[in-house]
C-alpha cells in the first residue's frame, strides 16, 4: 500500500507503443518543415524540465501552420518517454475528434485520460504533471466551471501543474468575451512561477491549399488589418461567394460526396430552438425556402466528422481547431458593410451564444470599449470560419451589401 500511495504514475509501454503505431503513417498526423523544429525543441525541453527547472514553451502560428498535427506528436511522443501528458483544451470539439481518431483498439477510458478541459488543474498537486500540451491556448480563460467561478487563472493552474508547459497560440482566434489566451500573459505568469519561457513561430501554411496569400486578402477583406494582398488572382485557392444559401448547401453536398470532408457553418446569429424540438429548424430563410438545423445534440463535438452531419450546419464552437476540405459560410446579420465599412453588431447574435456573454453589461460601463471588443470577436469568428477549409471556401451573405463588397474585393486592389 505504502508503494502504490508514493508510486509515479507512468504510461504502460504496451499503451505507449499503440499510440506511436497509430500515428505512424497516418498522413493526419504526419510532420513537415519547421514542425520538426519546434517538436524538436518542445521535446528537449521537456526532457531537462523538473520542479527545479520548470520550462514553458510558447509556439506562435496562424491557421493551417500544424498547430495541432504538432500537438498530437508530441503527446504521443512524450507518454513514449515515459512522461506523464496530456492534450489540454478549452474547447470539447478538438479533444474528441483526436479521441476519436486515437481509440483505435484501446478502451475509450484508457484513451480519455490522455486528454483534458482546460479547467481541470484548479486543484491539482504542484509539478504533478511531466508534459501538459495546451493547444487553442488563445482560448483559455480566467475562471473555471460552468458559472466561471471556479480556480484562479487557467494559465497559472496549468504552469503550476506541469515541469513543462507548451502553449500553441493564435491569437486573431480569439473569439469569446472570455478568452485571456495572450502570449505576453502566458509569459508573465511563467515568470512569476520560476519557470524559464522559449517562444517559437510556425510559419508554414498547410492549410487553405498553403497560400498566405488568402489569409493575408482576407484579412484586408475583413477589415482585420491591412496587408500586402489585396487580390486573389493568381492564388491557388478556391473561393466563391453565393447567391443563395441553397447554392451554397448544393455545393457543399457535392464536394462532400468526394470523403466525407465538406461542411457548413455559420455565425451564432439564430437561438438553438431544435435542441428542445427536434421538429423545428433553427436557421431559416424564407424567401429561399431554406431550412436547417445546428448540429444535432447526438453528435456533439463530432459533427464535424460524422457521416450524416452535413445536413447540419456548425459553429464555431465545434469547428474551432479542426478543418475540413471545403467549408460553406454563411455570414448572419452580425456583420454587414455600409458607408465602405464593414460594421459589426453584437446585438444580432443570438441569445444562445455565450461567447460575447458580458458584452450588454458592459455597454452601459464603457460602451466604445464593449463595441471594440465584440467587433474584434464577430470579425475573428468569421476569419477563423473560413479558414476550416484546406481547398476551398463558400460564403453566402446575408447582407447584400456585403455580398457585394466582397465580390469587388475578390479581384480588386481595393483597401481600407
Amino acid at each position: 500500500m505504502y508503494r502504490i500511495d508514493n508510486g509515479k504514475i507512468k504510461p504502460s509501454k504496451e499503451l505507449s507503443e499503440k499510440l506511436v503505431s497509430m500515428i505512424k503513417g497516418n498522413l493526419e498526423f504526419i510532420m513537415i518543415d519547421d514542425q520538426k523544429i519546434v517538436y524538436e525543441n518542445a521535446l528537449a525541453l521537456a526532457r531537462k524540465s523538473s520542479e527545479k527547472n520548470k520550462n514553458v514553451l510558447i509556439v506562435e502560428g496562424g491557421p493551417g501552420t500544424g498547430k495541432t498535427v504538432l500537438a498530437i506528436n508530441l503527446l504521443v511522443n512524450t507518454t513514449k518517454a515515459g512522461q506523464v501528458s496530456q492534450y489540454v483544451t478549452k474547447n470539447s470539439a478538438p479533444r474528441a475528434v483526436f479521441e476519436a481518431k486515437l481509440t483505435g483498439s484501446f478502451k475509450k477510458s484508457q484513451i480519455s485520460n490522455f486528454f483534458s478541459g482546460s479547467g481541470s488543474f484548479i486543484d491539482t498537486k504542484k509539478n504533478l504533471f511531466d508534459v501538459l500540451i495546451v493547444d487553442e491556448a488563445h482560448r483559455l480563460n480566467l475562471k473555471s466551471g460552468m458559472f466561471k467561478n471556479l480556480g484562479e487563472n487557467q494559465i497559472k493552474e496549468i504552469i503550476s501543474a506541469s515541469k513543462c508547459s507548451i502553449f500553441f497560440i493564435d491569437e486573431d482566434q480569439r473569439v469569446t468575451w472570455n478568452d485571456i489566451g495572450e502570449s505576453k500573459e502566458i509569459e508573465k505568469l511563467a515568470k512569476e512561477q520560476g519557470a524559464t519561457v522559449t517562444r517559437m513561430k510556425l510559419e508554414s501554411q498547410f492549410r487553405c491549399n498553403g497560400s498566405d496569400g488568402y489569409l493575408a486578402w482576407l484579412d484586408n477583406t475583413l477589415q482585420i488589418k491591412e496587408i500586402a494582398n489585396k487580390t486573389l488572382q493568381g492564388i491557388n485557392y478556391d473561393f466563391k461567394v453565393v447567391e443563395s444559401p441553397n447554392e451554397l448547401k448544393k455545393l457543399i453536398f457535392e464536394k462532400n460526396k468526394e470523403n466525407n470532408r465538406a461542411r457548413m457553418v455559420a455565425g451564432y446569429c439564430w437561438d438553438w430552438k431544435s435542441k428542445k424540438d427536434k421538429n423545428v429548424n433553427d436557421i431559416v430563410f424564407p424567401e429561399f425556402k431554406f431550412e436547417a438545423k445546428w448540429n444535432l445534440d447526438t453528435d456533439g463535438s463530432l459533427w464535424i466528422i460524422s457521416p450524416h452531419s452535413v445536413n447540419e450546419i456548425g459553429c464555431i464552437h465545434t469547428c474551432q481547431g479542426l478543418e475540413v476540405d471545403y467549408i460553406g459560410v454563411i455570414i448572419g446579420a452580425d456583420m454587414i458593410f455600409k458607408d465602405e465599412q464593414i460594421i459589426t453588431d453584437g446585438l444580432k447574435r443570438s441569445k444562445n451564444d455565450s461567447s460575447i456573454k458580458g458584452y450588454k453589461a458592459m455597454l452601459k460601463i464603457n460602451h466604445a470599449e464593449a463595441v471594440r471588443k465584440a467587433d474584434l470577436i464577430i470579425k475573428n469568428t468569421y476569419r477563423t470560419l473560413m479558414t476550416r477549409g484546406l481547398k476551398g471556401c463558400y460564403i453566402y451573405c446575408e447582407d447584400k451589401e456585403l455580398k457585394n463588397y466582397i465580390e469587388k474585393c475578390l479581384n480588386s486592389t481595393l483597401a481600407f
